[in-house]
């Protein structure tokens, strides 16, 4: 079974994109912020084959920050160099998504078309 970590601090579109995947056949886990993102993953790293992080969601300190997936990213890097990531952004942020990729994700993907989120997913992970 493929598990996945969803982050994301937007109560509709975790919940969401978490019944899309599980209807995909995924596992999921999920969290609403960096820490407890990190925390779940921490608990879990041996099970999850692939993240999805939310660009901006509160940061480990819990103040909403803007990139905060990205450090994120980056501590679950430490964690599992190999771990593919994914982060998930806004239409107007694409940028920041490429600055993304060159911080260790495997791919950004834009929010609301989630049948291509399981999809990218499928190919990065080649299920």
């Amino acid at each position: 079974m493929t598990t996945v970590l969803l982050v994301d601090d937007e109560r509709l579109i975790l919940r969401s994109l978490e019944k899309t995947l599980l209807r995909a056949g995924f596992d999921v886990l999920t969290a609403s912020d960096c820490k407890s993102g990190s925390e779940v993953f921490a608990q879990n790293s041996g099970a999850i084959n692939i993240a999805v992080l939310d660009l901006n969601m509160p940061s480990f300190d819990g103040t909403p920050k803007t990139g905060a997936g990205l450090d994120l990213l980056a501590d679950l890097k430490k964690q599992k160099s190999s771990l593919p990531v994914v982060i998930l952004t806004a239409y107007d942020e694409v940028n920041k998504a490429k600055e993304s990729v060159s911080g260790g994700a495997s791919a950004f993907f834009v929010k609301g078309r989630e049948q291509g989120l399981v999809e990218l997913i499928e190919k990065i992970l080649n299920v």
